[in-house]
């Protein structure tokens, strides 16, 4: 028994030997490749955030790469191999979860093509016009916000690809380039409505200049997608509220057209009511009355 146990221990030393030789043999090698690719990527971009991104991707490959290898050299058998691998492999889903979805999510886009660059889109409590695409994400010059109307904020906003594949999004462009927009104008109870109503449908004809093009883009977005507007006309509704009668101006205008319109509108609007004493805007009021007085007549104070 003594020799036979000399003979195993040996054995034994042996491959303990080689798997400690090998195993710092393999991390020199993957520490080496690793300060390679780190010096090169420093070299070819010069964006700090993009540099510490792809760093950070190098890091997560040179810890995958020296797991599965070192698995390999301290685990013995095929089948032990093959557990191990597996093992690795989930926790790698896992722990790269948000960069396995960004990667899905960019292959959408490339693919499905739900919008392109130059598109404006709104994809969760973000709009903006759509000026890179990326593997990990894409970016957007915001629009809207603090800012009123369809205008530009001036920030970009970087949106990992993710959230194309997890949440709504709505694109202005494609399909159908036009949106809806409605103004609406409150007009005083004591004034005559029908007269206001009546100016208001002459000014929304005029805007009827802002939709040209809408009816030959329905024709053709109709054969992708079932769109059915049958009025693309400027349409004016009346409705009552507290303090007056509201009267809308519903028409169709290019987003990025809205707030210009809308300006000209409403400088139409205020040019025709001062020329028409008989109509005015409305404003929130209070009124007093003294019993006695007569409901719809006029307010008497002391």
């Amino acid at each position: 028994m003594g020799p036979f146990m000399e003979q195993l221990g040996v054995e034994i030393s042996s491959q303990l030997v080689f798997k400690i030789v090998a195993t710092t043999v393999v991390l020199v090698i993957l520490w080496i490749a690793k300060r390679i690719a780190d010096s090169f990527v420093k070299e070819r971009l010069e964006e700090l955030a993009r540099f510490h991104h792809w760093r950070r991707v190098i890091g997560y490959v040179h810890m995958t790469i020296a797991a599965i290898i070192l698995g390999i050299i301290w685990i013995k058998g095929v089948k032990d191999v093959a557990t191990f691998i597996g093992i690795i492999s989930a926790g790698i889903a896992v722990s790269m979860h948000d960069t396995i979805a960004n990667l899905a999510g960019w292959i959408f886009i490339i693919t499905r093509k739900p919008f392109r660059v130059g598109d404006r889109i709104q994809i969760g409590d973000i709009t903006g016009d759509v000026i890179d695409t990326r593997p990990f994400q894409f970016s957007v010059i915001e629009v809207k916000n603090w800012v009123d109307a369809e205008q530009s904020t001036g920030r970009i906003i970087h949106v990992p690809n993710s959230m194309a594949l997890r949440h709504p999004l709505a694109n202005y462009k494609m399909g159908f380039e036009y949106i809806w927009h409605e103004i609406p104008v409150l007009i005083s109870f004591e004034r005559d409505w029908r007269r206001a109503k009546k100016i208001l449908g002459e000014i929304a004809e005029t805007a009827a200049h802002l939709s040209d093009g809408a009816e030959e883009q329905i024709r053709r977005a109709a054969m992708l997608y079932l769109i059915c507007f049958t009025k693309l006309t400027s349409i004016l509704y009346t409705t009552v509220k507290e303090s007056g009668v509201m009267l809308t101006i519903r028409y169709i205008v290019k987003p990025r057209n809205r707030r210009g319109s809308e300006e000209i509108v409403w400088e139409a609007i205020l040019t025709a009511f001062e020329e028409n004493e008989d109509v005015s805007l409305a404003y929130p009021t209070t009124r007093f009355y003294q019993a006695g007085d007569k409901p719809g007549g006029d307010a008497r104070g002391e």
